[in-house]
């Protein structure tokens, strides 16, 4: 029950937050995720009442379903984003800069926190800095896609965004297999060859299978109903039906096998949206369902940041050094490598900026990283120190990115002002204005 009061009140704060942050022309997204950080374990859940904020993080933790059921929603509709016709636009615009970003993000960090312990080995060791600059090839595809619905953007850095921060996170599992099986070596003086390469190829191949054949058999099933909000539901099951099918997980000869939720619902919203004639109408109806979903997923984020790391100064050195150069990474990583696909030159110039949130794919590494003896604490500490920095600055900094492109133009004034004009002419407006006549009158 506890639960359900926790669910409710950070939706309704999470909402009436936004209205305050509209004032300020800040996305909703920030909004949602300062809502998290009042009703968090550190400021009001403090006050111990049950259903009012959360006390511990234990509490934040037993809502992780709910975020892996938004983040499932999220990958699927940015799965529409893969039609064929669109990929034989931007797919190998695509393709090159998802690649390099991601890991010029990791060389920029590697280099700098390796510098640092060559300098001040007792600060960071080897092994945690080499982590730390896989989990910066990460990009927060959730962020990124509440600011573009939002605002309606629209245009051809959206266009070319979407299927960037997609194609991210498959390149960053590859990525932190095998720098978090280098860091073990250091630990263990050797790492097998399936921890570093099978294990993370397997799983980006069971994914991308599992996912089309689950969009075959949901496109076949579409047929069998008439009624377009059954087919919605429909939707709605087989995503929840991935999300929880993801966590499955089998050892065969020594090898784990397992899956990404991300990449699954993903794979079902690419193939589900190329070969079903309604799939455009059915994602839109399946998106307006997950909109309360992903309010609260921000909020539950919110909450799990931990303000208390900033106690720590060396902590906050590494903390600021990995957000620069993370950033430097990946504006130069996308500059670059759009300049030589030869995009437009906003796209160019304002890609880099729409990629530097990053939440619940470098939280996921981080609990992986946790595994490093001595290192695991910092590692996470560090990922939630960039991740409370990243969510509250990186999704205004996405807004106004995409508005220095032109891909998210101000309201017309006719739509603007219709609110006013309806509640002006709303029979409770002219009875309020009679009994002001009145009252004036009496007087």
């Amino acid at each position: 029950m506890t639960q359900i009061f926790n669910i409710a009140f950070a939706l309704l704060i999470g909402l009436l937050m936004t209205r305050l942050f509209s004032k300020r022309h800040l996305p909703d997204v920030t909004a949602f995720l300062v809502a998290g950080v009042l009703i968090g374990p550190f400021i009001l859940g403090r006050a111990g009442i049950p259903g009012l904020g959360f006390s511990t993080y234990d509490d934040v933790a037993g809502l992780s379903d709910i975020s892996n059921v938004a983040m499932g929603f999220i990958a699927f509709s940015i799965g529409s984003e893969f039609r064929s016709e669109d990929l034989k636009k931007t797919g190998k615009k695509a393709f090159v800069v998802g690649i390099v970003q991601a890991v010029c993000a990791c060389i920029f960090v590697d280099a700098v926190l390796l510098a640092l312990h060559f300098i001040a080995p007792d600060v960071i060791s080897i092994p945690a800095a080499i982590t730390l600059g896989a989990i910066a090839t990460a990009t927060a595809p959730a962020a990124t896609m509440m600011v573009i619905r939002q605002y309606k953007a629209e245009g051809p850095l959206t266009k070319l965004l979407l299927p960037i921060v997609a194609l991210d996170d498959a390149v960053g599992l590859i990525v932190f297999a095998v720098s978090f099986g280098a860091a073990r070596t250091f630990y263990n003086g050797s790492a097998g060859i399936a921890e570093v390469l099978i294990e993370p190829i397997l799983e980006i191949l069971l994914s991308v299978i599992l996912g089309g054949i689950a969009g075959v058999i949901l496109t076949e099933l579409e047929r069998m109903f008439h009624s377009n909000t059954n087919r919605a539901s429909l939707s709605i099951g087989f995503v929840l039906l991935m999300v929880a099918v993801s966590f499955l997980e089998f050892n065969i000869f020594g090898i784990k096998l397992r899956f990404s939720s991300l990449l699954v619902c993903m794979m079902l919203g690419t193939v589900f949206c190329n070969i079903c004639p309604l799939s455009e109408d059915l994602m839109g109806r399946a998106d307006r369902w997950s909109v309360p979903l992903m309010a609260v997923f921000f909020v539950i984020s919110g909450a799990q940041l931990e303000l208390e790391i900033f106690k720590s100064p060396s902590l906050v050195l590494i903390g600021v050094l990995y957000i620069l150069f993370r950033c430097l990474g990946k504006y130069t990583g996308a500059y670059g490598s759009s300049k030589l696909m030869h995009c437009e030159p906003k796209v160019t110039k304002h890609l880099g900026i729409t990629l530097f949130p990053q939440a619940g794919v470098a939280l996921g590494m981080c609990v992986t990283a946790q595994q490093l003896p001595g290192d695991g604490a910092l590692i996470r500490n560090i990922t939630l120190f960039s991740v409370l920095v990243y969510e509250l600055v990186g999704p205004l900094l996405t807004k106004m990115a995409l508005t220095a492109a032109g891909e998210i133009c101000d309201k017309p004034e006719h739509v603007v002002h219709r609110r006013e004009d309806v509640l002006d002419s709303s029979p409770q407006k002219e009875l309020a204005q009679r009994y002001e006549k009145a009252v004036h009158k009496k007087h």
